[in-house]
């Protein structure tokens, strides 16, 4: 990430086109953006993905816990909340483009987020005033204040990531120019780097926070988050002479305005059925911090005589997993692809997608398997060691950095420029779909498969419950999935990228 390698050709002009700077003065290629700002908002997409997934990964263990829920109910109410939580970017790209801009829709959602974990942190104080005992009704061990409080905490800070999640990451590829050689390979790089960047805060707040909130406190596990973005924003704000910042396209800056408008969304037509196919992925990715968490707690998870793992921080497998690979991938195999293909980015972005759904439909088959191997393990009364489920985690953390990152640079790159949080918003809306059909799914199977007095597959006492089954179906539709994408994915015809130099 060395800003040396961006040099100017002979004769270009300094002036980055359609740039301004933090006085609203055309941007200098020399004095903004690049890596010297990137790395800000890398910085800052590290403290944001400490902050989600700090209260995220470990959500359904606070609602089976002191909020009392069933499996089935904390497993579909997570679902649903992520899911809201992954929509929300539509409208926070729409109020980052055509109103307020990409740096103060930012600065505004982290105020947002700082207000949604003060008052959760608050909500976390009021113990339950039956603690940890089972009830058939969760009214009786949480207070309905506590309740109502806990859960507007949350959508408060799902719309406080659905407004700064597609920003922060436009904002940080709008550092570098499509019009520049140069620059244009090394946003290729950025969109790796930045993948690493979020997962090395994911593996943080797995790390540190899971321990927290499950062996010393809520509280505490919620008001760390509360000051790690409050820590961000001030980074952010640190950053801000040296930002490219680009101007709200209105109505009247456009000679065609409507026309010019309709146009735009028209070019954003091709990108629907890529969208759709990868639903089936989504409803995979959202697993994580779900069932395999549960399947987690239920297996031996003793690290010698006085310790023992916490469910939720199996999840830093994955986060090693990705931190690990996408160095290898854009220090190794990026450029002994390039050798061999002769593009800059070495594979095309729907390959790179599409090698990522494969790889997920692996993790989802072995998590079947493992789980078959636990209900055997399990029907003997004996205990099975948490490192079974290393394989499925740390898959599941290879297919990210494939389809992940494949996903956020295909949906900037192939959305008009004025459109570009909008994309990323589009992005980050599959996976808000697919925790829905989730939750969908969880919820329906389970009073199908309680029909006639049997167990759910999502029984509370997981040993008598089939998660097998519903990894075994998640597994056919990632392959439906995956098979349509590749019909897609042969027809698709990538936007032209006007370069003036």
């Amino acid at each position: 990430m060395d800003d040396g390698a961006l040099l100017l050709p002979h004769g270009s002009s300094d002036v980055v086109d359609g740039a301004v700077d933090y006085a609203g003065r055309p941007a200098s290629r020399s004095a903004t953006g690049r890596w010297i700002s990137a790395v800000f908002i890398i910085w800052v997409e590290i403290g944001e993905r400490f902050t989600y997934y700090g209260v995220a990964n470990n959500l359904i263990s606070y609602l089976t816990g002191p909020l009392r829920e069933s499996t089935a109910t904390a497993a579909a109410a997570v679902n649903v909340w992520s899911g809201v939580a992954s929509m929300l970017p539509l409208l926070g790209a729409f109020v980052a483009d055509s109103y307020f801009g990409r740096y103060w829709t930012i600065v505004g959602a982290s105020l947002l987020y700082m207000s949604g974990l003060s008052l959760m942190t608050l909500s976390s104080l009021h113990s339950s005033p039956c603690g940890e005992t089972a009830t058939t009704d969760p009214a009786d061990c949480a207070q309905a204040g506590q309740v109502a409080s806990f859960y507007a905490s949350l959508y408060l800070m799902a719309l406080a990531q659905g407004c700064h999640k597609p920003s922060v990451q436009a904002f940080g590829a709008d550092q570098f120019d499509d019009g520049h050689p140069a620059e244009r390979a090394a946003k290729s790089s950025f969109f790796n780097w930045w993948f690493f960047g979020l997962s090395a805060g994911i593996l943080v707040a797995n790390l540190l926070l899971t321990y927290i909130q499950d062996y010393v406190s809520w509280a505490l596990g919620f008001g760390i988050p509360c000051l790690a973005m409050t820590a961000a924003l001030l980074l952010f704000l640190l950053g801000t002479k040296t930002y490219r910042l680009y101007p709200v396209r209105t109505e009247s800056s456009t000679n065609c305005p409507s026309d010019g408008r309709r146009g735009d969304l028209k070019r954003l037509l091709p990108l629907v059925p890529i969208w759709a196919t990868l639903l089936p992925y989504a409803v995979v990715f959202c697993q994580s911090p779900t069932l395999f968490t549960k399947q987690g707690a239920s297996l031996d998870r003793r690290l010698g005589p006085n310790f023992e793992l916490p469910a939720a921080s199996l999840q830093v497998c994955s986060s090693v997993a990705i931190i690990t690979f996408v160095a290898v991938y854009d220090r190794l195999l990026v450029p002994l692809a390039r050798r061999l293909t002769k593009r800059p980015s070495g594979i095309t972005m729907l390959q790179r997608i599409g090698a990522g759904m494969f790889i997920s439909l692996v993790s989802i088959v072995v998590s079947a398997l493992v789980e078959m191997k636990r209900l055997e393990v399990a029907r003997e009364s004996d205990s099975m060691s948490v490192w079974w489920l290393v394989p499925q985690y740390a898959l599941f953390g290879v297919s990210d950095v494939f389809t992940m990152i494949g996903l956020q640079e295909f949906f900037y790159d192939q959305v008009p420029e004025a459109y570009r949080s909008l994309g990323l918003g589009l992005y980050l809306s599959i996976f808000g779909v697919g925790e829905l059909l989730s939750g969908g799914l969880v919820s329906a199977i389970d009073k199908i498969s309680k029909m006639g007095g049997g167990d759910s597959w999502f029984a509370d006492d997981i040993n008598r419950g089939h998660f097998d089954y519903f990894y075994w179906l998640l597994a056919v539709l990632s392959a439906v999935g995956l098979a349509l994408f590749l019909c897609f994915a042969k027809a698709y015809v990538y936007k032209k990228i006007d370069n003036p130099n």
